[in-house]
C-alpha cells in the first residue's frame, strides 16, 4: 500500500517542485506547456478540442458575470446605502452627496486606470475589436481584474454607464487568456475571444441565442465564420451559471402583454423607427464629440479628469437622479408601471411644476439627459459601457412617443409600455447597427412572439436612418478614429501584395485605330471576349478599348456605321490602363468604378505600349490561393506551437521543420533585409513573438518584420541549412 502511495505520491510532488519559487510568468508558461501535452495525448479532434475550450470560457465568463453584478451590487450599498431600490436610495441620498459621491468614484477610477491599465477606459467593445482586429486576439490578463473593478466603481458611485460592455471585455479576456495558455492559433483565437463575449452578454441578460450574435454581428463582424459552435455553447454555458447562482430573471424584468394591437400600428411603429434612428445617431455624435472635448480641449491631467464628470453628473442627479448607475429600476418602471409619477423623482417642486405632464415631459427630457451624462462619465475617462444607456434612451424615447400615441389612439394602439419595449431594441439596434442582435436581446427578455414583427420594423428602420446619418456605428467609429481598417482588414491587406505584374497574361487582341466597324464587330463576336484593345497605328500606343456595352446601342445602325465608323470613333477612352506595378486593390476599384471585368495592362519603359490585360477572375483565383497558404500555415504554426516541439519535424527525405529561437544577429533587422531565403535556405513559416499582451504567432509574416530578441522562428528547408541556422551566435 506504502509503494503505491509513493508511486502516486512522489511523481505529484516532483511536478509540484517545478514551480517553487518559480515568478508567475514562469509558472503560467511551465502549466501551460503542461496541460497542453496533456491535452494533446488525449486523442482528440480540432473540433473536439475547441468544443472543450469553449465550455471553459462559457463557465469562467459566466461566473465574471455573475461576479461583475454581485460586486456592483456591493459597491452601490456602500455608496447608496438603503432599504429601497436602487434608484430610490439615490434619490434619497442628501444633496451634497449625490454632487460627490460620483466624483469620489471618479477619483478612485483615473489614476488606476492611467497607470495600470489603460484598456479599461471606455465602452470596453471597441477595445475587444481592436484585439481581434490588429492583435490577433491577444488581450492582457490583467483586463480582465481592472474592468472588474473599475467599472463597478464607476456604476456603483454613480458613473451613467452600463455594466454589459465591461462584461463583455471581461469575458473576452478569459476567452483570450485561455487560448494564450493553449497556444492557440489567431484564427481560433479570435473565435475564443468571440466565445467570451458572447458568454459575457448571455450571462448578461438571461439571453443565449443573443449572447451568440453579438459576437458574431458586432465583435467578429462575420456570419460566414466556421467556429459558430463553441460560440453558442460558451453563450449557453455562462447562461446556466447565471441561472444557478442569479436565477432565470433577466436584468429588465417585463410582465403583462405586450402585442400589435391593431392593424393600423404598424404605420406608429414606422414613424417611431425613424425617430429612434434619429436619437441613435444623436448619442453617437454626443458621446464623441464630449470625448474629443475632454481629450483636446481640457487640459487637466489624464488621472483628474473622470472625478470633474463625475461632479457634473453628480449635480444632474440633483434634478434627474434616474441617470445614475445603470439604470435598470427606471426601465423597469417604464414598461410595467401604472403609476408613472416616479418619473418626477426630482422633487415636489418638478411635480408640481409640471402637474399632469410629469410623465411625458420628464421621459422626453431623460432622453437628453442620459445622452449628456453617459457621454460626460466616458468622454471624462470612467469606465463602463453603452449598452444599458442605449436601452434607457430607448425606453425612454418609446413612452414618450407611446404616450401620446395611446392618449390619441387607445383603441389601436399599445400602452407606452410596449412602445418603451420596442424603443430599447429600435436605439440599441441604431448605435451599434446590429439590428439582429438587439431584436433577438428583446426578444428573449419578453419571450412574446407577438412583439416580434413591430420589434423587427422599428429596429431596422432605426439600423438604416442611422445609417444614413453616420456610417460608423458607435463602437466602430472609435476604431476608425484610431486608424483602424474595420471592414474587410484581411481582405485588403492580401490585395495590396498582389500586383499586376504577377498576374497579367500577354495573350490579348487589339485592333487598329483604323480597323472598320463590321471588322470590329465581327472580331469581339468571334474572340468571345469582353472588350478589344485599340492601339495607335503609329506608335503603338494603347488608345482604348471597344467593349461590348459600346457597340449593343450601335448595332441598329450597323449598315450607315460600316461606312463610315471606325474603332478609334468608338474607343472608350475612358477605361486607362494599369502598369506593372501597381496593387490588385487599386485595380479592383477601377474596375469597380467602371464596370468592366478586366483592363489593359502597359509597361511605362516601353512608351506606353500595351503588353498584356488583368482580368477580374485571375485575381479571385489568386486571393484564393492566398488564403489558403494563410489557412494552412496558421494550421501549421498551430500544430508545431501547441506541440511546443523541440525536435525536428521531417516531411521529406532530407527536409525538415524546426522551431528555434531568433539568432541574435537577425535582432533588429527585417525579413527583407537579412534575405534569408537566399542566404540560409530556408522558409519561414512563422514566428512567436511575445509582448505586453502574451505570445502571438504570425502566419507568412511580412517581409518588413523586424525580428525582436524574444521571436521564435519556425523554418522549413534542407535538415543540413536548419542545423547551420541553429548554431549562428
Amino acid at each position: 500500500m506504502k509503494r503505491v502511495r509513493a508511486d502516486i505520491i512522489n511523481p505529484i510532488r516532483k511536478w509540484l517542485k517545478r514551480f517553487h519559487k518559480k515568478p508567475p510568468k514562469k509558472i503560467f508558461n511551465l502549466l501551460s506547456r503542461d496541460i497542453t501535452e496533456l491535452f494533446q495525448n488525449i486523442v482528440m479532434t480540432e473540433n473536439l478540442f475547441m468544443i472543450v475550450l469553449a465550455i471553459i470560457i462559457g463557465t469562467l465568463g459566466g461566473f465574471g458575470a455573475v461576479g461583475v453584478r454581485a460586486l456592483i451590487r456591493e459597491i452601490s450599498a456602500v455608496f447608496y446605502p438603503g432599504g429601497g431600490t436602487l434608484l430610490e436610495n439615490m434619490a434619497a441620498t442628501p444633496w451634497y452627496l449625490k454632487v460627490m459621491l460620483p466624483a469620489v468614484g471618479g477619483l478612485i477610477v483615473g489614476p488606476i486606470i492611467y497607470k495600470y491599465a489603460p484598456e479599461a477606459k471606455g465602452t470596453g467593445v471597441p477595445e475587444v475589436m481592436q484585439a481581434v482586429l490588429v492583435k490577433g486576439g491577444n488581450i492582457r490578463p490583467r483586463v480582465a481584474i481592472f474592468k472588474s473593478l473599475l467599472s463597478s466603481i464607476t456604476i456603483g458611485s454613480g458613473g451613467s454607464v452600463g455594466r454589459e460592455g465591461p462584461i463583455i471585455q471581461i469575458g473576452s479576456s478569459l476567452g483570450s487568456l485561455v487560448g494564450q495558455f493553449f497556444h492557440i492559433s489567431s484564427k481560433r483565437m479570435k473565435t475564443l475571444v468571440g466565445c467570451g463575449a458572447a458568454a459575457g452578454i448571455a450571462a448578461a441578460f438571461n439571453a443565449p441565442v443573443a449572447g451568440a450574435l453579438f459576437a458574431v454581428e458586432i465583435i467578429l463582424m462575420d456570419y460566414a465564420i466556421a467556429q459558430f459552435s463553441p460560440i453558442v455553447i460558451s453563450s449557453v454555458m455562462a447562461t446556466v451559471i447565471s441561472h444557478a447562482f442569479e436565477g432565470d430573471f433577466p436584468a429588465i424584468e417585463v410582465v403583462g402583454n405586450h402585442a400589435l394591437h391593431s392593424f393600423w400600428e404598424p404605420g406608429f411603429y414606422i414613424v417611431f423607427g425613424l425617430a429612434a434612428g434619429v436619437v441613435s445617431f444623436l448619442f453617437i455624435k454626443v458621446l464623441y464629440s464630449f470625448n474629443d472635448v475632454w481629450e483636446k480641449k481640457i487640459k487637466t491631467k489624464s488621472y483628474i479628469k473622470p472625478m470633474f464628470g463625475g461632479l457634473v453628473v453628480g449635480a444632474i442627479a440633483l434634478v434627474f437622479p434616474q441617470i445614475m448607475g445603470v439604470g435598470y429600476d427606471s426601465v423597469n418602471l417604464v414598461i410595467n408601471s401604472e403609476d408613472m409619477t416616479y418619473l418626477g423623482l426630482g422633487g415636489d417642486f418638478i411635480n408640481q411644476l409640471l402637474g399632469s405632464h410629469v410623465f411625458w415631459i420628464m421621459a422626453l427630457l431623460l432622453v437628453f439627459v442620459k445622452i449628456f451624462a453617459t457621454s460626460m462619465t466616458l468622454g471624462s475617462g470612467g469606465s463602463g459601457g453603452i449598452f444599458a444607456p442605449s436601452l434607457f434612451i430607448g425606453a425612454m424615447l418609446g413612452a414618450f412617443f407611446g404616450h401620446f400615441t395611446h392618449y390619441y389612439f387607445p383603441d389601436i394602439t399599445a400602452s407606452a409600455g410596449t412602445y418603451a419595449l420596442i424603443g430599447m431594441g429600435a436605439v440599441v439596434a441604431g448605435t451599434t447597427r446590429a439590428p439582429i442582435t438587439a431584436i433577438f436581446t428583446i426578444f428573449e427578455l419578453t419571450k412574446e412572439t407577438s412583439i416580434i414583427l413591430p420589434l423587427m420594423l422599428t429596429s431596422i428602420i432605426s439600423t438604416i436612418v442611422c445609417s444614413k446619418f453616420s456610417a460608423e456605428s458607435i463602437y466602430t467609429l472609435k476604431l476608425i478614429l484610431r486608424n483602424i481598417n474595420v471592414r474587410g482588414r484581411a481582405e485588403f491587406d492580401i490585395m495590396k501584395n498582389l500586383y499586376v505584374k504577377d498576374l497579367f497574361t500577354r495573350d490579348f487582341v487589339s485592333i487598329p485605330q483604323k480597323t472598320d466597324f463590321n471588322e470590329a464587330v465581327m472580331k469581339l463576336i468571334s474572340k468571345g471576349l469582353p472588350f478589344l484593345s485599340v492601339h495607335n497605328v503609329k506608335t503603338g500606343a494603347f488608345v482604348g478599348v471597344v467593349s461590348v456595352s459600346t457597340i449593343k446601342d450601335m448595332m441598329f445602325m450597323k449598315e450607315t456605321l460600316r461606312l463610315v465608323c471606325i474603332a478609334g470613333d468608338i474607343a472608350d477612352e475612358s477605361v486607362r490602363p494599369v502598369n506593372l506595378d501597381d496593387n490588385c486593390d487599386a485595380v479592383l476599384k477601377r474596375m469597380q468604378k467602371l464596370k468592366i471585368d478586366g483592363l489593359p495592362v502597359v509597361d511605362a519603359k516601353a512608351n506606353g505600349r500595351q503588353i498584356g490585360v488583368i482580368w477580374l477572375k485571375d485575381i479571385a483565383n489568386a486571393y484564393e490561393k492566398e488564403i489558403e497558404k494563410i489557412d494552412l500555415a496558421g494550421d501549421l504554426a498551430q500544430k508545431i506551437t501547441m506541440l511546443n516541439v523541440d525536435n525536428d519535424v521531417r516531411f521529406l527525405e532530407g527536409y525538415s521543420i524546426a522551431e528555434l529561437p531568433v539568432p541574435k544577429e537577425f535582432v533588429g533587422n527585417s525579413i527583407k533585409k537579412l534575405r534569408i531565403r537566399n542566404r540560409y535556405g530556408v522558409d519561414i513559416l512563422s514566428i512567436k513573438s511575445v509582448g505586453r499582451g502574451g505570445s502571438t504567432v504570425r502566419a507568412i509574416p511580412r517581409a518588413y518584420y523586424t525580428f525582436n530578441k524574444d521571436d521564435a522562428i519556425i523554418v522549413a528547408g534542407k535538415t543540413e541549412r536548419i542545423a547551420h541556422l541553429k548554431h549562428l551566435d
